[in-house]
């Protein structure tokens, strides 16, 4: 078999082990509730990076694992034939139409530092899933907000097949090229873009145009 991937850079020192993958959870859900509570009242409503979810479906949902037990969370899934997907999308309408933004906004920070995981990935993947729904947000609004490059690094070290695969992500003859770090991932035409952007790609989402460069940008870009 050939060599898929080339990846480089190290993982930053204030992310290693356990704790400080908790510290840096914690750390973006406290930015990011900073973040929301600022948003004006019609951006809320705006549509995320997230197929088929406003801001506050998005919202919502980054707090479903703080909220719902593990008794309530299996009988979501049993209601929903077992698709995952359709439970939590289900559910994110749901709580977005019941509570206010500033209640959506208190059930982030004031769950930062609660032990929620995935049920694959551990607190990488958890980092993952604050880092990448900020984004789904961040980056639909146009809104400038870098994530600290130790966060970053963590996802982009984990990106590989399986997790593509699950998103839905074609890389095949692309290599996406980080403009801001030293980090590439795949083989073939380069595609660059600041390394947020491409871990966005790297998540399965479409990208507003104008966010990455070369030949075969247009393919994570726009509407599709």
């Amino acid at each position: 078999m050939t060599r898929e991937t080339e990846h480089t850079g190290r993982q930053g020192e204030s992310t290693r082990g356990v704790a400080g993958l908790r510290a840096a959870i914690a750390a973006e859900r406290r930015e990011l509730a900073d973040l929301f509570e600022g948003l004006p009242a019609k951006a809320w409503d705006a549509p995320s990076l997230c197929g088929g979810w406003r801001v506050r479906e998005v919202v919502a949902h980054m707090s479903m694992g703080f909220r719902l037990s593990l008794p309530a969370t299996l009988g979501e899934l049993v209601r929903a034939r077992g698709d995952l997907h359709r439970m939590t999308d289900r559910v994110a309408r749901r709580d977005a139409a019941a509570h206010s933004a500033g209640e959506l906004c208190a059930f982030v920070r004031d769950n930062a530092g609660h032990p929620w995981k995935p049920p694959v990935g551990g607190f990488r993947a958890a980092l993952g899933h604050d880092v990448v729904h900020g984004l789904d947000v961040t980056a639909a609004l146009g809104i400038d907000r870098r994530v600290p490059e130790d966060r970053l690094r963590v996802l982009l070290e984990d990106v590989r097949p399986s997790g593509l695969r699950f998103f839905g992500v074609d890389l095949r003859g692309v290599r996406l090229c980080a403009e801001d770090v030293d980090w590439s991932y795949g083989a073939g035409t380069p595609v660059y873009g600041a390394a947020q952007d491409l871990v966005l790609v790297a998540f399965g989402r479409r990208l507003p145009p104008g966010r990455l460069r070369g030949a075969q940008a247009g393919r994570f870009t726009g509407r599709g």
